[in-house]
């Protein structure tokens, strides 16, 4: 046997990969130049010493189970293992174990070793679960792509904002989603820049599966291989949506605190000459006996009020409120709303609906201002019910739900009708002063623009979301806590 021994390691001796002959009993008899190298021994070292030694703590039962079956069965054996070398530091191993059989009756049994380093090939794999997990559970919409741009990958997140399943995206050019608001120059630059494997950063817009846009700032940065090839792209995008409208709302703020500037001075100057105008009117009503002066009169008096009532709610948007701040009960105010809308003759027929968290401490507000905000919205929700059943008809019975709730340190207070709803056009501008999507006469578009006036002077904030011919919904949002 040991002549056969001899010739097996003289094949093996420069053999990559690490080779190792033990006895019975577990003890070393050769070790080839790979094995020792790895170790930083010399054979004599090793020779004579128990292999058990070489082998890292935890990965020792598994070996002494495999070796004892390769013995007693006289069976190879293949499993994963750890060695330590010279320092103790633990390297992953391939092992490959054969019982050596010899023909000389009684000899010692023996068992070679074959064992390939598999550190990097583990190091790679726990990498990539890492990044696996990492990528599949990060927010952040995900995508990698082949050298022509087809989808090989998407995490979740993408599937979410996206709208399209994983199913429907791989093997697809991300042109599936495109909104085709950018031009061709803008693509070409980007496909220059990472196929020069450069990374590339731009804002885009894309469309969901629904045909809702979505804007997304993407990073997209070529995939190299050992050899420094470009092999694919990898694209993370950032959501857009919140700094998109944190940017509206500063914009609709500040165009706002310009009209309301505006509107002071307007008041002032329209205000005085309007007074004169009214007191001359009154003047001529009481003076003349002519039936068809005194009717044109009563027309200029009417549209005199008219023009009064505007300037007052101009006044009121533009002027800090001088009125009492008081603990006020919100669900109180709400419910006191809705028994004021009710009475009127076009809300007969509508569902009110609250649901009202009684949990709700009374707020520091000026009661009569909040209340006006919930009256106006609640007119506009019974004018929306009535617009939808002229327009569209059917059985559907009007409702509106109020409902409040405190969430993230504020009161929320929510209005929901299922009236005519709103164009998505319109949506943006409903805030602003004499816009109005009612009839010439019937409205006159400052209502909505001082109740979002009075809530941002209560440091709260107002916003609206609808579906045209389905629904509307305002939410109110009204800080506990506000520094007044």
């Amino acid at each position: 046997m040991s002549g056969q021994r001899s010739v097996l390691f003289n094949v093996l001796e420069e053999y990559p990969d690490y080779c190792i002959m033990l006895d019975e009993d577990g003890i070393i008899l050769s070790a080839n130049k790979a094995y020792l190298g790895k170790v930083q021994k010399k054979s004599a070292d090793v020779i004579g010493q128990r292999f058990e030694t070489m082998l890292y703590d935890a990965a020792m039962l598994n070996f002494e189970h495999a070796f004892i079956d390769c013995l007693e069965e006289m069976i190879t054996k293949s499993f994963d293992c750890m060695f330590t070398d010279d320092d103790g530091e633990r390297f992953d191993v391939s092992v490959f174990m054969s019982p050596q059989k010899s023909k000389v009756k009684n000899s010692a049994k023996q068992v070679l070793i074959i064992a390939k380093d598999i550190t990097s090939q583990k190091k790679n794999e726990v990498d990539l679960l890492r990044f696996y997990y990492v990528a599949e559970n990060t927010v952040n919409p995900l995508q990698i792509t082949d050298l022509s741009g087809k989808m090989i990958y998407v995490n979740p997140a993408f599937v979410k904002a996206s709208g399209y399943s994983r199913e429907e995206l791989l093997g697809k050019d991300p042109k599936v989603f495109s909104s085709l608001k950018h031009s061709s120059a803008f693509w070409d630059d980007m496909w220059r820049t990472i196929a020069s494997g450069k990374v590339w950063v731009g804002e885009v817009e894309n469309t969901r599966k629904t045909g809702e846009a979505f804007y997304t700032q993407l990073l997209i940065s070529p995939i190299v291989n050992s050899e420094q090839k470009v092999i694919g792209y990898f694209g993370i995008h950032r959501d857009l949506h919140e700094k998109r409208n944190l940017e509206k709302q500063l914009m609709h703020t500040q165009k706002m605190e310009s009209i309301g500037t505006l509107a002071a001075g307007v008041a002032h100057e329209v205000g005085n000459p309007l007074a004169s105008i009214s007191a001359l009117v009154q003047i001529i009503q009481r003076q003349t006996q002519d039936d068809f002066i005194k009717e044109k009169m009563e027309l200029v008096k009417k549209q005199i009020t008219r023009i009064s009532k505007i300037i007052r709610d101009l006044v009121d948007f533009s002027r800090p409120s001088n009125y009492e701040m008081k603990l006020t009960d919100i669900n109180d105010n709400v419910r006191e709303s809705i028994e004021i809308v009710k009475v009127g003759k076009k809300a007969k027929d509508i569902d009110f609906i609250m649901d009202l968290d009684r949990s709700l401490v009374p707020l520091h507000l000026v009661s009569d201002q909040i209340q006006q905000v919930f009256v106006n919205i609640l007119i506009n929700a019974v004018d929306a019910i009535l617009e939808k059943k002229a327009t569209v008809g059917g059985a559907e019975k009007g409702r509106i739900r109020s409902s409040t709730m405190f969430k993230d340190n504020r009161y929320v207070i929510i209005f929901e009708d299922n009236g005519i709803g709103l164009k998505e056009e319109n949506v943006s501008k409903i805030f602003e002063p004499f816009f109005t999507t009612k009839t010439e006469g019937k409205g006159t578009g400052l209502g909505l623009w001082v109740s979002y006036g009075i809530i941002k002077s209560f440091q709260g904030e107002i916003q609206v979301d609808s579906k045209y011919y389905e629904w509307t919904r305002f939410t109110i949002y009204l800080p506990v806590n506000p520094s007044f």
